[in-house]
């Protein structure tokens, strides 16, 4: 019997991942009442978190709240397809949050 397992968090990614999925859980609460929501590295922002192009901005203004523009979530969403967009995780989040945050370091 093969169980499915979420994908792994590298160590880098950890503290990134906490932080967003923080900011994901009070936006859920906040806007739409949800308190207990799993979220992981393959969670869509569409399809599994539900949230609409409103909640996008929000979450925009959350990640430069927190890490400054060492992380421009705008210029992120701009380089993508609508249907890249429509599909975009909370790992690919994290791999470009975790990218830009090393980018801004070693320049």
């Amino acid at each position: 019997m093969t169980t499915s397992q979420p994908p792994l968090i590298r160590a880098d990614e950890g503290p990134v991942f906490a932080d967003i999925t923080d900011m994901l859980a009070c936006l859920l609460e906040d806007e739409y009442g949800l308190d207990d929501v799993d979220i992981d590295m393959t969670s869509t922002f569409h399809r599994d978190l539900e949230l609409e192009s409103i909640d996008l901005v929000t979450l925009a203004g959350l990640l430069e709240q927190r890490y400054g523009t060492r992380v421009n979530f705008a210029e992120f969403l701009a380089g993508m397809e609508f249907d890249e967009i429509i599909e975009l995780t909370v790992g690919r989040l994290v791999e470009y949050v975790v990218w830009s945050l090393k980018s801004t370091e070693a320049g």
